[in-house]
């Protein structure tokens, strides 16, 4: 009897150890599943295609020095794979009718419902880092150029998308007398129209040499409202608005001989008898502004890299400019 049971149990065990083989392997299966392959020999879906980029948080950044490194061919996406999934008219508009520029997987950032991914394309005359936006269905929606090599050896471009999901392209040129100008534009995805909306500009050449105010013919009969001036290149003016607890802005700097400019008109709201912030939907800058009798002091609460250079803050204060009251002619007594 006592065999007979030793003989139950050792059978239950191996039976037991078999399975349990069974399940392990399954499970290694599944969990080495080899990934398709986007060089064109694999079927792939666009869940494939998508998953195929490293997901990463921002920031993410791309130089132009970077197309000097050679590709690794095992991040190569074959032609017929790419067009699965976006338009011709993509590689179109960046390269021209007919070409042919070889694809390689980048990273692949996901925002709340949108997922980016960022892909080098590199032709015999050009060179490019592009993003492809998708939905939450996979679907392409847009795409945005984000940097394109140029030829001139004397600029650098780097371009990415920050912490605040903005996407920038930034050119710095060095010029003959050894110093350096900026260009930067900034851009956001409109989810609504479905399309990159360029939202700051600062050409490389566009230094203005006189500020030009375009709010300077609005009322002032606000305490505050006035012109608050550190020179001729450095004012922030104030104007009175429609609405009560409201006031119009605008602001202009340049420091540093040029290499720190920006600019930013709009509305801001009182929040309290001597603070006004400005804050609006879709810009991720909000301003506060600080009156005294004789200044205005502001203050960056959120970033408003949109709206000046990368190297500045609108942060600082600004004298108020005296009135000139006009002088009443005096009365010459009568003869």
């Amino acid at each position: 009897m006592g065999k007979v049971y030793i003989r139950l149990q050792f059978g239950c065990m191996v039976r037991y150890l078999a399975y349990l083989l069974v399940a392990v392997c399954l499970f290694s299966a599944c969990g080495n599943k080899k990934k398709p392959s986007l060089s064109g020999t694999d079927e792939v879906v666009i869940g494939d295609f998508i998953e195929s980029f490293e997901l990463i948080d921002p920031p993410y950044e791309v130089a132009d020095s970077s197309f000097k490194r050679k590709e690794q061919d095992s991040l190569r996406i074959g032609d017929n794979i790419f067009a699965q999934f976006v338009p011709d008219s993509v590689l179109t508009k960046v390269f021209g009718k007919n070409a042919k520029p070889k694809l390689y997987i980048g990273k692949r950032v996901e925002i709340e419902k949108e997922t980016y991914l960022f892909i080098k394309a590199i032709a015999a005359d050009k060179k490019a880092s592009l993003v492809l936006c998708f939905d939450n269905e996979n679907k392409f929606k847009a795409f945005l150029p984000l940097l394109v090599q140029d030829a001139n050896p004397a600029t650098t471009q780097v371009s990415g998308l920050d912490r605040r999901y903005s996407f920038y392209k930034t050119i710095s040129l060095k010029k003959t007398d050894g110093s350096i100008a900026e260009g930067k534009e900034v851009y956001i995805y409109n989810k609504e129209g479905g399309q990159f909306l360029l939202i700051m500009t600062d050409p490389i050449d566009d230094r203005v040499q006189e500020v030009i105010n375009p709010i300077d013919t609005l009322a002032k009969k606000n305490k505050f409202s006035a012109d608050y001036i550190k020179d001729k290149m450095n004012i922030v003016s104030i104007r009175d608005n429609s609405k009560p607890g409201r006031i119009n802005f605008f602001i202009h700097i340049d420091r540093n001989n040029g290499q720190c400019t920006g600019e930013l008109k709009g509305e801001a709201s009182f929040t309290s008898a001597n603070v006004a912030v400005y804050q609006q939907l879709g810009d991720v800058c909000s301003l506060q502004f600080r009156f005294s009798s004789s200044s205005v002091t502001l203050k960056e609460l959120e970033a408003c890299g949109a709206h000046r250079g990368i190297k500045c803050s609108f942060d600082g204060s600004f004298p108020r400019k005296k009135e000139v009251k006009p002088k009443t002619p005096t009365k010459r007594p009568s003869k």
